[in-house]
């Protein structure tokens, strides 16, 4: 996700005012504290891959990407990344996007210079606690479960969707957190891949990276 919001010009404003306080010190663009504040690889252990994401700017999330599926109640398959979406500001320095892949987990962790709508995404998150998702509406669709877990910190959120497909369940992780005026959320799926020395247990494995994250920014 990407945006800046673009301010009254410093010389407009001397103008209008016809005064102003001189400030000693650097000036700072959030991207610079952005990439101080991003977790890298060597926060991890060996073997983990890790792999920044770099979006065009000013290109919506998901663009070129395949469309959501069907879902009842309506927008559910993709209900708590939309909310995102919706409220994200857009431009350089604005967000920045890593992928770490283990041996049974990729996950993908964003940080924003903005906060997240909390409050919307709990409320889609409680509409869309149990679902069905469809390849073509005459589908009998898949079942899929949305469930609140437990957390050390009132401000963070955590979901796990389960989906229900061929007698047997899968599911992704969620997780949303405030830190004052800035924000990261994180999804995680089960993916296997043995060529990857470290294992992942989820949901575990997953939440001590995004408190990890978390803390580096309340540290920053």
């Amino acid at each position: 996700m990407i945006g800046a919001r673009v301010g009254v010009p410093l010389l407009a404003l001397l103008l209008l005012t016809g005064c102003a306080t001189v400030v000693s010190g650097t000036p700072t663009w959030p991207g610079a504290t952005l990439e101080k504040v991003l977790l890298t690889s060597a926060d991890f252990p060996a073997g983990v891959q890790y792999d920044r994401i770099v979006e065009k700017p000013g290109q919506p999330d998901g663009a070129g990407g395949p469309p959501s599926m069907l879902s009842n109640p309506q927008g559910c398959s993709d209900g708590l990344t939309r909310v995102i979406a919706r409220s994200a500001e857009r431009g350089p320095g604005s967000a920045g996007k890593y992928v770490l892949s283990y041996d049974g987990a990729r996950m993908v962790i964003t940080v924003l210079t903005s906060p997240l709508p909390m409050d919307q995404i709990d409320a889609t998150a409680q509409r869309c606690a149990q679902f069905r998702t469809f390849f073509d509406p005459s589908d009998a669709g898949i079942p899929i479960t949305t469930t609140k877990l437990e957390t050390q910190r009132p401000a963070e959120l955590v979901y796990q969707q389960t989906m229900q497909l061929s007698g047997s369940d899968s599911s992704a992780f969620f997780a949303f957190e405030n830190i004052g005026s800035w924000s990261v959320f994180g999804v995680t799926f089960p993916t296997q891949n043995p060529s990857i020395p470290v294992k992942a247990t989820l949901p575990q494995t997953f939440l001590d990276a995004f408190d990890q994250q978390v803390h580096r920014i309340q540290a920053r």
